[in-house]
């Protein structure tokens, strides 16, 4: 199975980008990892939105399974993450794109598309940091998987 993250817009802090690329590495132990930074776009709120919307879907196959890390999301225990993966790698499903979206979310097309909407915390942490949370989840998901000691 592939796994991508999209993101919107470019990481700009060198902590992220250095947090990124350690779980990515490790990530490519146990999948085809894919890390995709998309336009983000100018204008206004909706134009940006637009924008941001059209560089997702034109990343995301027909069918494959899209994931939005949303504040309105199912919130899952590391375990239960984990659970999710597994279940997803279990099916026919080749490609799992998991999207972290701009400022202003996404548009309702996104949405549609969306096969599930998942929220790292209740908390809301900047999209830049989001992106390393999510790596460090979806790393210990597969450590747990493995049963390996990193989740403890």
């Amino acid at each position: 199975m592939t796994i991508a993250l999209i993101c919107t817009g470019k990481t700009s802090d060198k902590y992220v980008s250095e947090g990124m690329k350690i779980y990515a590495e490790r990530l490519n132990h146990y999948c085809k990892f894919i890390l995709a930074e998309v336009e983000s776009g100018k204008g206004n709120e909706f134009q940006i939105r637009k924008k941001e919307a059209e560089n997702i879907l034109k990343r995301v196959g027909e069918k494959d399974i899209l994931i939005l890390l949303d504040e309105k999301g199912k919130e899952f225990s590391s375990v239960e993450f984990a659970q999710t993966i597994s279940h997803y790698q279990n099916s026919s499903a080749k490609n799992l794109s998991f999207v972290i979206g701009g400022a202003y979310g996404f548009l309702d097309e996104v949405y549609f598309r969306a096969n599930m909407k998942i929220a790292l915390s209740k908390m809301t942490f900047p999209h830049q940091l989001a992106r390393v949370i999510f790596l460090e989840q979806l790393y210990r998901a597969y450590t747990i998987l493995k049963g390996e000691k990193y989740h403890h």
